[in-house]
């Protein structure tokens, strides 16, 4: 199982107010599936993320990503694990504005200290797998929403991570850019990558193997539509 999530809770103090984001989240995630998160504002997908993405850890609760409790996991065991088992995409983009698409690519593959000419190689690789093989010099102002989302795409690809998660991606996009970027998660999906998504378009979870919703905290459904 890649993701074990048992009893996750989530508290905020805000002043003097404690503010429950996660009142007790359990759910399992297998290799190869695709699923959406989505929910009311407020209802705890951000913070369900965080934890998921070793981002956050929970106030209590535990979680195994990929056989490992991460609540034991030092802060750099922590950095070393995004960096080599999860792919992040967001809304934003995040891009680096001034430099190319093969850089912007490039960079989790400095981090992880990967030789520069293995770095170039599977920069090209991850653009052209995503369908910007003709972009890879270009930089994201030369390039529209939906091609930079396409590069945000393949740097989370480039260090091969056991899973993906995607906060809003189609968010700032049209409605036939969303479709693109879309068919290209499912294409990723149907070549094996895990992929978690929140979103809060009915169409966009549609394209998801399953769709868990949230409110206040607590998982309200859990449908596999596929």
């Amino acid at each position: 199982m890649l993701i074990e999530a048992h009893d996750l809770r989530k508290v905020y103090q805000m002043g003097g107010i404690e503010v429950h984001a996660l009142r007790g989240v359990t759910l399992e995630v297998e290799k190869g599936d695709f699923v959406a998160i989505m929910g009311p504002s407020g209802s705890g997908k951000s913070s369900l993320m965080d934890i998921l993405g070793c981002l956050s850890r929970p106030t209590s609760g535990s979680y195994k990503l990929d056989g490992e409790e991460v609540a034991k996991l030092s802060e750099n065991r922590l950095a070393a694990i995004r960096n080599q088992k999860i792919g992040f995409i967001f809304q934003a983009y995040n891009l680096l504005p001034r430099t190319s698409a093969l850089h912007n690519v490039e960079l989790p593959m400095i981090y992880a200290k990967v030789p520069r000419r293995e770095r170039r190689r599977r920069a090209i690789e991850a653009l052209e797998a995503v369908g910007l093989a003709d972009r890879i010099h270009h930089k994201p102002n030369e390039m529209s929403g939906g091609q930079q989302q396409r590069v945000a795409i393949a740097r989370a690809l480039v260090n091969n991570p056991s899973i993906i998660f995607a906060d809003e991606p189609t968010g700032n996009l049209d409605t036939k850019s969303s479709e693109e970027i879309m068919g290209v998660f499912r294409q990723l999906n149907e070549n094996g990558n895990t992929i978690l998504m929140v979103t809060h378009e009915n169409d966009i979870a549609a394209y998801s193997k399953r769709i868990i919703r949230l409110r206040d905290g607590l998982i309200e459904s859990d449908e596999r539509i596929a």
